[in-house]
């Protein structure tokens, strides 16, 4: 640590705390203890943070296009500016349509099985000139996740995108292809690609485009098809990850592909998203079974429409977000940017919020409470900062903590009770205590 003086900022429900800088704190030397003692360790260190990002999916880009350029910019700076921003450095692409976008579209003819009308035409017209508009603000390119809700409908067993199906063995080949295809015509167009998944919520069969698969499905098809065809046409460094569905099932899914080393020696790691379950001790078993894979969070939003203004979000983000850091996750995407008032569009109605909301209408931004508790993570834990031991004394705070490069540690506190809590914070036999509100999420940089 350099200085004895720690930051702290704060966002707290019942006050106008949103990121809010607050008197600084110092260590002391016999400080009283809090009703829960936060003990931190420097020197036992864990996974090393690559960073915090959203989805560009058409619906928050069409949702932006709508608006005045000055009411789109200030989104994007909000999210992506290393400074006045959340300081985003992650994003996440669909390869096709999926459900937050316009209605169901490929990138070929049907029945091209050779692929020679692929045409990605239809993303240079909103979704690639945000991601462009994102990279400038952040300053540098960014870490882009592309993922597949279907294959084209000719390949299914079931010839449509929407409500399952499979995809057929004899066009298993075709779309891997395809994969290496979508990554060729982003790169042409400036969007390096950092990684793929092999299929969106593979255990759902969705009334919107989706495509099924078993765990030995998606491990053949990484062994025999996409490993190779990545490898064929140059694309070996991208990094592929499977799952790319929930907590629940994260260790039986990995345990069959990685455990396979033809197949394993393909795949990076293993996406998650947070419907369904918080059993965040999945991923830590995921990561001792397999130690050199690793944790990325694909997805996550609040179901059922836009909840303006509710602060039982941002909880819900802050409390996935501090589980999973605490086991191995090393990087987190956030589901759609930005939505319309309504949580959409959605082209089969599946309205969901947001962090960031905007009444086209009245062009007007809203800015929810899991905008500001993602802040608290995103706008400190840098890329490349290492998570260091964080012992809790009790249940009523959680916490995580990481040490940047620059040496800066970044302790998250939050606190869902009803009641403030003093908490102590201890470190190489310094301390000091202080209050944090009900219902708040607190950052302390020491």
């Amino acid at each position: 640590m350099k200085t004895k003086e720690i930051q702290v900022i704060q966002t707290a429900r019942d006050t106008g705390d949103r990121l809010s800088a607050k008197e600084p704190l110092s260590f002391q030397s016999n400080p009283s203890l809090g009703e829960t003692v936060v003990t931190l360790d420097e020197n036992q260190t864990f996974q090393t943070m690559l960073g915090f990002g959203g989805a560009f999916t058409e619906s928050s880009a069409y949702v932006l296009s709508q608006v005045n350029p000055e009411l789109r910019d200030q989104v994007i700076n909000r999210y992506f500016d290393p400074v006045e921003g959340l300081g985003y450095r992650f994003g996440r692409t669909h390869i096709n349509s999926c459900d937050f976008s316009l209605g169901n579209y490929t990138y070929v003819d049907e029945h091209d099985e050779s692929l020679a009308s692929f045409s990605i035409e239809r993303e240079t017209k909103l979704v690639i000139p945000l991601i462009k508009d994102a990279m400038k603000v952040a300053g540098e390119p960014l870490f882009i996740v592309s993922s597949p809700w279907s294959p084209p409908p000719w390949m299914k067993d079931t010839n449509e995108m929407n409500n399952g199906g499979k995809l057929l063995p004899e066009y298993r080949l075709a779309w891997a292809e395809y994969y290496a295809k979508y990554i060729e015509a982003m790169e042409e167009k400036g969007i390096d690609i950092w990684g793929v998944t092999i299929q969106n919520e593979p255990e759902a069969k969705q009334v919107w485009d989706s495509c099924l698969y078993t765990a030995e499905d998606e491990r053949d098809f990484i062994k025999y098809y996409l490993g190779p065809a990545l490898l064929k046409s140059g694309y070996e460094d991208k990094k592929v990850i499977i799952w790319d569905h929930n907590r629940d099932n994260i260790y039986e899914r990995a345990k069959v592909i990685l455990s396979d080393e033809d197949a394993a020696k393909y795949v990076w790691g293993t996406g998650v998203h947070w419907y369904v379950s918080e059993e965040f001790e999945n991923l830590s078993k995921v990561h001792h079974a397999f130690p050199d894979k690793h944790l990325i969070f694909t997805e996550g939003c609040m179901e059922g429409g836009v909840h303006l203004g509710a602060w039982q979000t941002g909880e819900r983000y802050g409390r996935n977000i501090i589980g999973d850091l605490n086991n191995y996750l090393e990087a987190w995407i956030d589901w759609n940017l930005v939505l319309d008032e309504k949580g959409g569009p959605n082209h089969v109605g599946n309205y969901c919020d947001a962090p960031v909301i905007v009444d086209v209408g009245q062009e007007q931004v809203h800015y929810n409470s899991s905008y500001y508790y993602i802040g608290h993570f995103s706008k400190y834990i840098k890329p490349g900062a290492q998570r260091i031991l964080c012992n809790v004394s009790s249940d009523n705070v959680l916490a995580t903590a990481f040490k940047n490069q620059d040496g800066t540690i970044v302790v998250v506190l939050m606190n869902e009770q009803d009641d403030a809590q003093t908490i102590t914070l201890s470190m190489s036999e310094r301390s000091t205590t202080t209050t944090i509100p009900a219902h708040s999420i607190s950052t302390f940089i020491l």
